[in-house]
């Protein structure tokens, strides 16, 4: 199969597995996830999820919510009042303790907030997403305060690290969150404790939040080229 349809099947496979009627549902952000989100319009037009509520946690999640007529609200709603049963979400890596890295389409902090709020947290990737131990393929994203930035980055390279600021490809200066923070692209010569690292680099004054991830994933769903998606659950 083509990357896009394991990613299709993936997102089908997630929805058809876990949302049921009357659930909370936080939606996370990149392009495995259209292909979630669009299966449950189709789900919705069959009559599916008439009480069911989602909350996106970007602006791409929440403009493909809106095309598809989706009901969705923020975590400060009333309906939502800061607790979800279920949030589904993309990785850029999957090391073997299910601890993540994410933050590649810009909305870490969201989706890390999101995700705590969560009694169960879902987890869609291909395959190629897991690695023997985090920082393997993928840089960490750091999303940083504008006026800290020079800072910053000499603290992370007193860890060691190498950092890019994070460009814009179709304006010129660097992405910008919806925050109104920017991304460092951070990487390591060795690995790293996931959860030691995540506090540690927190804990620089201006760092708003980074993309290691250690919360509790309690299903993975992996999609593989012949077609077959594993469900793994704890």
């Amino acid at each position: 199969m083509e990357k896009s349809e394991i990613k299709k099947k993936t997102g089908i496979e997630v929805v058809n597995a876990l949302i049921k009627d009357g659930m909370k549902i936080g939606l996370g952000t990149g392009s495995t996830m259209l292909h979630a989100i669009r299966w449950i319009k189709e789900r919705i037009k069959q009559g599916d999820f008439t009480n069911t509520l989602f909350v996106p946690t970007s602006l791409q999640t929440e403009l493909e919510c809106y095309n598809s007529d989706i009901p969705f609200r923020s975590l400060t709603d009333p309906e939502i009042d800061g607790r979800l049963d279920l949030t589904i979400d993309g990785a850029d890596e999957i090391d073997p303790g299910w601890n993540l890295i994410k933050g590649g389409g810009g909305a870490l902090v969201v989706e890390k907030i999101t995700g705590s709020c969560s009694s169960h947290y879902a987890i869609i990737a291909d395959h190629l997403k897991l690695v023997n131990y985090l920082g393997e393929t993928f840089p960490i994203p750091v999303e940083v305060f504008p006026f800290a930035l020079i800072p910053v980055s000499k603290a992370l390279e007193s860890l060691g690290a190498r950092y890019t600021v994070r460009m814009a490809e179709k304006i010129a200066g660097p992405v910008i969150t919806k925050q109104g923070n920017i991304l460092l692209d951070v990487s390591f010569k060795e690995s790293f404790s996931p959860g030691e690292m995540e506090k540690t680099i927190n804990a620089i004054p201006g760092v708003v939040d980074n993309g290691i991830f250690t919360l509790k994933v309690t299903d993975l769903f992996i999609g593989y080229p012949n077609g077959k998606v594993e469900h793994l659950s704890k």
